[in-house]
């Protein structure tokens, strides 16, 4: 696991977008996992900037997102389709076909997940998956006591996710209580996965993740069992790391090395 500590979110948002801009550079028709919530939003104005730019073009780029809340439609307001839309989709130059949202407001989810699994692979697997994490460690909607090994399912969201997300929603608008969401081992097959963390409410959970024991009281403890994690943290996220200096002079090693070798 690669632990990148920025000053702050803006350099962590600017990181975490290269490293998918190059991804679609070395391979235009990469295939990308992608995340909703507050912290990709810096994320995604840098790929939006990109493709303005020029830099960057998602013509034959695929995407399937991790999550949605089962029991709204693509076109609620509240839907992570319509953030996506919204945030991303609308502003870049990519085919919405080939953009994936697990269906909320499917007649059968059950069905409705399984045909998700089929579908990422029938493209071959996800090439980078871009990652948030809530305040208890959850990644997706997979939240404390998920199994390891899970697959794209319904899943109960706890209450501390209800209430981190009741911000989003009117006082007398419905809150769905269950999600679709890929499964940890689903996101685990990915080929390369960036989590991307910011504030000093994320700091006990990113603490979990990179130096506690892989247990399922935090979900995201299981990125420690992929090869190709890199987790890009501003200082504050970083705060409870035993050790900030090491992962800071770990990462300038690095950087002394790519440079040398890519020159």
């Amino acid at each position: 696991m690669k632990v990148v500590i920025l000053k702050n979110a803006a350099e962590v948002a600017a990181y975490g977008a290269q490293i998918f801009i190059k991804t679609i550079h070395a391979k235009p028709a990469a295939v990308l996992g992608l995340a909703t919530g507050s912290t990709p939003l810096a994320l995604y104005k840098e790929l939006i900037a990109a493709r303005k730019a020029n830099k960057v073009s998602f013509k034959q780029v695929s995407t399937f997102n991790l999550d949605e809340y089962l029991g709204l439609a693509g076109t609620h307001p509240q839907s992570y389709r319509y953030f996506m839309n919204q945030q991303l989709f609308d502003h870049i130059d990519i085919d919405k076909a080939n953009t994936a949202v697990p269906a909320g407001d499917a007649a059968n989810p059950l069905d409705a997940c399984a045909a998700y699994e089929a579908a990422i692979f029938a493209k071959g697997g996800v090439d980078v998956q871009l990652l948030g994490i809530g305040r208890n460690g959850h990644i997706g909607f997979n939240e404390p006591s998920s199994s390891l090994r899970s697959r794209t399912r319904v899943k109960t969201l706890t209450r501390a996710t209800i209430e981190d997300n009741a911000r989003f929603f009117g006082p007398d608008e419905f809150q769905p209580h269950l999600s679709l969401t890929m499964g940890i081992g689903t996101i685990l097959e990915s080929k390369k996965i960036v989590l991307l963390a910011t504030g000093e409410s994320k700091a006990e959970a990113i603490k979990a993740t990179v130096e506690g024991p892989l247990s399922a009281a935090c979900p995201a403890s299981a990125l420690q069992l992929h090869e190709n994690v890199i987790v890009i943290i501003d200082e504050a996220a970083a705060g409870k790391l035993s050790d900030i200096e090491f992962f800071k002079h770990i990462e300038a090693e690095n950087q002394k090395i790519l440079n040398k070798y890519s020159a």
